[in-house]
């Protein structure tokens, strides 16, 4: 359940964020969302990979 909703809130943010890069579209605002996106999506990645113990 943890990881449905990880996903879906990480999807929330990148459906935000993409509406306000559709309508401000400046290069300088797009780099700083695609390094905010990357940035959430490896914590994404890394919090809920599996774990070898």
């Amino acid at each position: 359940m943890n990881k449905v909703l990880a996903v879906f809130a990480f999807l929330v943010l990148v459906a935000f964020l993409s509406i306000l890069v559709i309508h401000v579209p400046r290069i300088d605002l797009v780099s700083v969302i695609a390094l905010t996106v990357l940035l959430a999506g490896w914590d994404l990645y890394t919090t809920h990979k599996k774990r070898k113990h």
